[in-house]
C-alpha cells in the first residue's frame, strides 16, 4: 500500500486521539453496554442499542486511525531543508494580487486540511500550484470562485 504523507504534529494528532479512544471511550462504552443488559429484555432497550451504535462508531473510527499511522511517511518539517523551494510540510505567506490580502498556509497531509487553521491538502489545487516554487514567485491557483493569482513572500520550514 502506497505511503502518505503527514507531518509530525499530524501523526502526534491522530496519536492522541487514538490514545483517548482506547483509554477512554472505550471503557465508558463497554461501561455503558454492561448497564444496558443489566435493565434486562435487549430487544426495546434504546439504551443498549444506542451504546452499541456508539461502540461501532469508536471501534471503526480506531481501525481508520491506526490505518492512516501505519501507512503514513511521517516528515519531520523543523529538519526540512529544501533550499526556498515550497515543498511538503512548508508554511508560506503570500500576497493576493488583486486585493492585496495577506494569507498563510502549511501544506500538510490529507488528514490534516483545516482551511480555517491554514493547513491546506497537499492535493489541494493551491497547494498543488506552489510546490517546486519560491519567494518571489507568481502562482496562479484555479479555484472554484475563479482564477487567483498569488506572489510568494516568504516560505519557511517549521
Amino acid at each position: 500500500m502506497k505511503k502518505h504523507p503527514l507531518t509530525k504534529r499530524g501523526a502526534e494528532k491522530l496519536r492522541k486521539e487514538l490514545q483517548h479512544l482506547k483509554s477512554v471511550d472505550r471503557p465508558r462504552i463497554i461501561q455503558a453496554i454492561a448497564e444496558a443488559r443489566a435493565h434486562g429484555d435487549l430487544k426495546e432497550n434504546a439504551e443498549y442499542h444506542a451504546a452499541r451504535e456508539q461502540q461501532s462508531f469508536t471501534e471503526g473510527r480506531i481501525k481508520d486511525i491506526e490505518s492512516k499511522l501505519s501507512h503514513a511517511n511521517i516528515i519531520d518539517v523543523a529538519h526540512l531543508d529544501a533550499g526556498g523551494k515550497v515543498v511538503f510540510g512548508a508554511t508560506v505567506d503570500l500576497v493576493e494580487e488583486d486585493s492585496g490580502a495577506e494569507v498563510t498556509y502549511q501544506i500538510v497531509g490529507v488528514d490534516e486540511a483545516d482551511i480555517k487553521a491554514g493547513l491546506v491538502s497537499v492535493s489541494s489545487p493551491i497547494a498543488r500550484a506552489l510546490i517546486g516554487k519560491e519567494e518571489g514567485d507568481l502562482v496562479t491557483v484555479v479555484a472554484p470562485g475563479g482564477e487567483k493569482s498569488f506572489e510568494i513572500v516568504e516560505v519557511r520550514y517549521e
